[in-house]
Parts: C-alpha cells; structure tokens; sequence
C-alpha cells in the first residue's frame, strides 16, 4: 500500500545516526588495535588508502591535469574518475590535510554507512505502515553483505549510500509529482561512479517497467515527458567525468571484451550457479578467499546479497504468498539476470568479465519486501521463507562433507579448503535467522517488534561485520606488519630526501603503490584505469599489464629506456635484490626500513635517435629482447617514416639482432649523448631543452594519450604515438624547448555540456514554480479558499 510521507514520523536523522554509530562500532576494535590507521587487506591497502592519500596531495600542490605519480604517467581525471575524482566523500576529506588520510578512512566508512542508512529510510518509509519498520529495514540495507563484502573496496560503498536516493528521487517525482530531485540524484550518482551508473540505469528501467505494470506507478505524458527530460538534464550535468573517461577508456581491454556465443548464456562453471545461491543465504565470503567454490569467477566480484540475521527468510515468504507485485516481478527480472550471463553483463555494458557489483539494488528492495512480511503477517506467512531458507542452509553442508579423492590417491572429507571457515559462516546464518524468528514469535503484534529486530538487526551486523573483516585482515597480518612503516612513514620521508627532477623511480617487494607515498612515477603500479597505452606498450616488451604494472627486475634495458633512476627495497631484501638487480645499481641511501639503490645506466626522460625500425620490424623480435631494441633504434609507422623519417637512418637487418648486455651498454652511451640537456615535470605536463645536430624526432618515455599538446619553441607541433604506446615530437637542429602539456580530452566539452544542461534546468524549475503556483490559485478560486499568505 502506497502512502503519503508523514513528516511527523520522519525518522531520517535517527536511521543516519544508529547506521553511523553501528559502523563505528564494527570498525572499533581493528581502529584500536591499528592506533587509528586502519589497515584491511588487498585493494583497501594497496589502493583506497594510497589513493586518498595521494590525490588530497596532488589536488592541493596546486592540482592540474596530470598526474606523474601514477604508473608511468596518466591523466589525473581519467585514472581517479572510477575511484574517488566525483566521489562527494571524498571532496567532503579534503577539508583535511592528506596526511590525514589514512586516519579518516574509518570515519569516512562510518560516515557511508549512515548515508546508506538514511536513504534507504527515505525510499522505504513510503511502503511501511510505521516509520520504526522502515528504520529497520534501512538498518538491514547499510549492513548487507554486500555493503560489508565491500568495504574492501570502499569506493563501493560509495554507490550503496547514494543508490537508494536516487529510487526516492524517482518515486517522489512520479507519486508526488516533485520536480528537481531526480535530476540531481541522477547527476550526483553519474559523476559518482560512472562504471556503476551504467548499471543503475538498467536496473531503474527494470523498476519502472515493473512499477507501471504492476499500476504502482500511474503514468501520463506530462509525468513521463518530465522523467524523460530530468533525466537527460541529470546525464548532462553529471557527464562531467563520464565523456573523458569514456574516450580514455575506449582502448582499455578491460572494458572492450564483450561476451558472445555460449557465453552469453551460461556460465563456463557449474559452481558459478551454486556460488550465486549461496551468496543470497550465507553472510560473505573474504573477498580473496572463496570458501566452498575454486571454479568459475568467485573472487573479487563483489557476489553477495546477505541480509543481516534475516538471510532470505522474508524474500522467500514475500516472493511464496504474493503474486503479480511489482517488487516481486523487479526480484524475479533480477534473478534471472543473474543466472544468465549475457543479462548480467547488461549492468556492464555487456563487458565479458564477470561482476555481481549490481546486487546492492535489489538487495533494497529485498529489505523492503521483508518488512513488508513482517507488518502483513495476514498476508505474508513468515513460515514459508523459515523452512526453504533453513533448508538451503543445511544443504551446504553437504560440500562439508561429501568424500573427496585427493591428489596423492588419498580420500578426505569434504571440497572445502576452509572448512573451519564454512562452519563459522553457516553457524552466523542459521543463528541469525532462529534468533530472528524467536524475536517475531515473542514480539509480533506488539509495539516492540520493529525496536527489538532493529537492535538485534544492528548488532548482528556489528559483530558478523567485524568477524568479516578479522578474516581478511588477519589473514594477512604477517604480511601488512610493515606496511605503516614502509608506506606513510618511510614512502613519504623517502618524498622529501630523493632529489628534484625528471625520472622514475622502481620497487622491489614492495607494498603496492609506493610512488603515491613517495610521490614519484614508479614501475610498479596497481591501478586498473590508468593510460590506455600504458596497457598496449608493456605487453609489445613482454610485460602482462591487467590491473597492475610488475616488470621482472631482471628487465635492465626496460628500466634504462624508461628513465628509472632510483630502486627502492626493504632492507631485509637487500641481499637478494643485488644478487638479482645486476651491476648498474649502487646502494644509496637508507631510509627507516628502506633501502635506495641508484642506477647508474638510466637515461633522462627526453631523449632522440639515429635510426628508426618499422612497425612490421618490430613484430618480428622476440618480445623479450624488444626493450633493449627500444634503447637502439625508435618504432615508427610506414606513414611516420615517410613524413617525419628523413633525420633518422634504417637500422639494417644485423643491427635489428644482437642485443647482449654489451651492445645495450653501447646504445645507451648513444642515447645519452643525445639527451636532453634538463627536463621538467609539473602537474600539467613536462618541459625539455635539447640541441639537435639535426632535425628529428625527440623521444619521451611518457604514455601516448590524445590530450596531449606539443610546441616547439612556442611553435606548435605533433605529437606522435611511437615505440608500442610512447611520445615522439619533430624538433629542428639547434637549441629546441619542448613543451608537453596534458589536457584532459573532452573534459570542455563535458563542461560545456554540464553548464548548459544546469541552465536550462534551472529554467525548467522556474517553470515547474510557476505551474505549481498557477495551480494552486487556480484550486483556491475553486474551493474559495484564502490565497497562502506571505511569510512575515
């Protein structure tokens, strides 16, 4: 039953603050125990915590356009968008310092859960009898295993607090007919996350053809002419990081695999499907650590839809005694889509990788349809969800048990790797779900139900929360030990005693990330949206490049060519870095647990050639000896041959062999002599001045990205893609200052468009006033009612 908001019973502040209180809890005791720097494991550390850090630093150096820190190179926008660049959370963490950071990654979770909390109230309270009922189904959508899955990867939960006000916005424009809101939600959550936002899209068109089928929604033309517009104009004002992306992005292979054939409709493992269902009943598995699955996509994916102490108990009533609802029919859509991959690539713009990153939008409208039992019990028998969701749950057990032949020719009990794990899971599940069915036996028809569910709502998801991330975390402790010391304390002394300038720098077993501590460009990288032809040139040398950059430290020639002067190694791997490194690296310095090495074969980072190779060449070397051809000779295209090759000789057919450490020694003494005499890095590109004996083509180790723009002594000039994936610019002989300078494609164009997208609708609001004021008098002349006075 739809009903109108009563203001009276609005309970928005007091969700927000149990949500926020709840969360600080959960964290508590590891923010205790890490004296305020909380560490998790994988991408959390590796990523959130550097990323925050180092984009605080770089947007108050001064901010700009490009950020060296990151990989070999990369456009800020464009490598942060995904992450954190329109997260409203972290602009809001700018209002501290960026050393900061680390310390209010807590308070920042905490922060998220509360807003997660307070929108699902908003959505949900127009389909609950009672504003308590609606605060505990909020409770139950800030502490799904979805939201606790994902605080390993925190930016998600970024997603999971704003979704559910943008289905409020939505409702109220087609109940309420309120103008405004739904087109602000919209932008907020595309310049939010864009990546999600494509499946936000789907999923509303889901609800919306369910609601209008099921005569929820009542629609006409002015109701769907004005959804229609609010939600061009909110594309349009959040599109201001969308466009550049999506042109940098374009090229990365991760987002241009699309599924087909046999893939499009089922799953490669028939564990997939099993997995699936026990992501609906079972509290969430440790992102890195699947528990009964070792086939099919399980790790990472995000795959869970929990909720706390409930489990399915209420989805499985609801779905069993009503029939032709409109929640029904979205859950039913979102199940089948879930089964079949070509329809849950759809959240992905049909990406072929598999994610379940989509879950938490029906997971609110599974909280939704559980209070929904619970206040009509007349209609919904909570008895028909107890027994199914009791079933599934000892049916798992089976995996625990069922004899398996190991690979010695033995026998063992069960299929799992973490048994001990499993059973900790299951024991949360079925305690959760008896504990709430006693709680309804001794409350139900009692003023003290929603009070009593919530608080046990609130602290089962503490306490499975924390449990969840003690697994994580302390699975890893031995390895993290180091990384307070090695990462915020030594990575950033290390900042300020490496010299200024323009090169590189290299780790060697290393935390993830260390240049975003140290503020340098470094080899090692793990970020997932860098430049495009970062991900094209590593593979050309040898090199996998996925989500992260790890070049073998036996890569000498890679490390020349691409102006890495310092390595920097934990002092215990010392020894086993110099056996491995070679010759060319000379201790440094020591810094707390870090050791500097210096490489005395690294070239600056602008630098030119004799003789060039050509593409169809190129292909033909061995990948492994590339990087060192890369030192010798530069790899241009039949067409740059024939407009930009006349200072450069062909290297012969012997020159295009031979590449033994000796002639790598001898290329690089050449490249050296032909380097530029300084460069320059800044947050907007880079400066080099270099004399040439002739005109020809000048060299940059820096990642080919269209933004990029090129003078030449104040004359402009191309900028060549070369080499796999690098830069070249013409330069004349004699004294030449190059400038590169990055400007984010598309970014006036999406600025433009948000501009004018706000224009004109300020103007539809002030339409939409004026209409509504027009009514209104029109109905006070009707009735003969007292037009409204003016406030005093």
């Amino acid at each position: 039953m739809i009903r109108p908001l009563e203001k009276p019973q609005n309970k928005y502040w007091l969700t927000f603050a149990l949500c926020g209180l709840a969360a600080a809890l959960m964290f508590l005791p590891f923010y205790i125990l890490d004296k305020g720097f909380f560490l998790y494991a994988g991408d959390f550390n590796s990523q959130q915590i550097a990323f925050y850090y180092s984009a605080n630093q770089f947007v108050k150096s001064g901010g700009g356009s490009f950020s060296w820190a990151t990989d070999l190179g990369s456009g800020f926008l464009n490598s942060y968008a995904f992450y954190l660049a329109g997260s409203p959370f972290w602009w809001l963490s700018l209002l501290f310092p960026a050393a900061w950071m680390p310390y209010l990654m807590v308070p920042m979770l905490c922060l998220k859960f509360a807003v997660a909390g307070g929108g699902a109230y908003l959505w949900m309270r127009r389909y609950t009898r009672k504003a308590n009922m609606a605060v505990l189904g909020a409770c139950m959508y800030a502490f799904s295993g979805f939201t606790v899955y994902n605080v390993f990867f925190n930016h998600f939960v970024d997603v999971v607090a704003l979704f559910p006000y943008l289905l409020w916005a939505l409702d109220a424009a087609v109940y309420e007919k309120r103008r405004g809101p739904f087109a602000v939600l919209v932008a907020l959550n595309l310049l939010n996350n864009y990546f999600f936002f494509a499946g936000q899209v789907v999923f509303l068109a889901i609800y919306f053809v369910c609601m209008v089928l099921a005569g929820r929604y009542k629609i006409n033309g002015r109701t769907f002419g004005a959804l229609a517009f609010e939600s061009l104009a909110g594309v349009g004002m959040g599109a201001i990081l969308a466009i550049p992306t999506m042109l940098s992005l374009q090229n990365n292979p991760r987002v241009s695999s699309f599924s087909d054939g046999f893939g499009l409709l089922l799953y490669s493992s028939v564990q997939q499907y099993a997995a699936i269902l026990y992501s609906f009943f079972f509290p969430p598995d440790c992102p890195y650590m699947p528990v009964i699955f070792d086939s099919g996509v399980i790790k990472w994916t995000s795959m869970t839809a929990y909720l706390p102490l409930v489990s399915m108990m209420g989805v499985l009533a609801y779905c069993r005694c009503k029939k032709g609802t409109a929640f029904k029919w979205i859950l039913s859509v979102c199940l089948v889509m879930a089964l079949v991959p070509g329809l849950n690539s759809m959240f992905y713009a049909m990406n072929s990788s598999y994610y379940a990153r989509w879950y938490y939008m029906p997971v609110l409208i599974m909280c939704a349809v559980t209070i929904y039992g619970l206040e009509h019990e007349d209609e919904v028998d909570l008895k028909k969800g107890l027994r199914p969701t009791l079933a599934v749950l000892v049916a798992y057990c089976a995996f625990a048990l069922v004899p398996t032949e190991t690979d010695d020719g033995g026998w063992k009990i069960g299929v799992m790797d973490y048994p001990e794990k499993f059973f900790l899971n299951f024991g949360i599940a079925l305690i959760g779900v008896l504990l709430f069915w006693v709680l309804w036996l001794m409350y139900k028809r009692t003023p003290q139900l929603p009070r009593r569910l919530t608080a046990a709502v609130l602290v089962f998801g503490c306490l499975y929360g924390a449990m969840h991330i003690a697994i994580g975390k302390f699975a890893q402790w031995d390895n993290d030990k180091d990384f307070y010391q090695q990462q915020y304390v030594d990575g950033r002394a290390l900042a300020e005693i490496l010299p200024e300038g323009a090169y590189r720098i290299d780790d060697y077993e290393c935390y993830d990330n260390l240049g975003l501590w140290v503020n340098r460009s470094d080899l090692q990288t793990f970020n997932s949206t860098v430049a495009p032809s970062i991900l094209e040139f590593y593979p050309q040398v040898g090199v996998k490049r996925d989500v992260r950059s790890a070049p073998e430290v036996d890569e000498y020639a890679l490390r020349g060519l691409l102006s890495v002067k310092y390595t920097i190694c934990p002092v215990d791997k010392q020894e086993e870095f110099e056996e491995k490194a070679g010759d060319n690296w000379r201790y440094w310095t020591t810094q707390g647990q870090l050791a500097v090495y210096e490489n005395t074969d690294w070239l600056p980072m602008a630098y030119s050639y004799d003789a060039y190779i050509t593409e169809e060449e190129y292909e033909e070397i061995p990948e492994e000896y590339r990087d060192n051809l890369l030192v010798r000779a530069m790899v241009l295209s039949e067409e740059q041959v024939n407009t930009w090759g006349g200072g450069l000789r062909h290297l012969t057919e012997a020159e295009q062999t031979d590449f033994d450490r000796a002639s790598y020694e001898e290329d690089l003494d050449d490249r050296q002599a032909m380097a530029a005499s300084s460069v320059e890095l800044d947050n907007w590109g880079l400066t080099a001045n270099i004399q040439l004996e002739n005109s020809t083509l000048v060299f940059f180790p820096v990642p080919y990205d269209a933004g990029f723009t090129a003078t030449v002594n104040g004359e402009e000039a191309p900028v060549l893609k070369v080499s796999g994936g690098l830069m070249a610019v013409p330069a004349s002989a004699g004294d030449n200052t190059i400038r590169l300078e990055y400007h984010t494609q598309g970014l006036n164009v999406s600025l433009t468009l948000a501009a004018v997208s706000a224009v004109v609708f300020a103007g539809y609001l002030v339409l939409c006033a004026r209409a509504r004021k027009k009514h209104r008098a029109a109905l006070a002349e009707k009735y003969h009612l007292d037009p409204p006075q003016p406030r005093q």
